[in-house]
């Protein structure tokens, strides 16, 4: 697989939970940013993709996440 390089900067604090959560994991840093901007990123996309079915689902009387459970269970 193709990689590319990210360099960003972290305030302390930031860098600090980074380290803490690398640690606790047992993995890297890179591999704990990576997870967490990939999850990121696709919360962002689902947000998205929801924000643009809303209006089909309301339409369809379905206006709660409970309602939408209930008609797929």
């Amino acid at each position: 697989m193709k990689t590319a390089t990210l360099s960003i900067r972290l305030d302390e604090d930031l860098d600090r939970l980074l380290g803490k959560a690398s640690r606790q994991a047992g993995r890297s840093r890179s591999d704990v940013a990576r997870d967490a901007l990939r999850r990121q990123l696709r919360l962002t996309q689902f947000e998205a993709v929801r924000r643009r079915m809303m209006p089909f689902a309301e339409a369809r009387g379905l206006l709660t996440d409970e309602d939408v459970f209930a008609k797929v269970t």
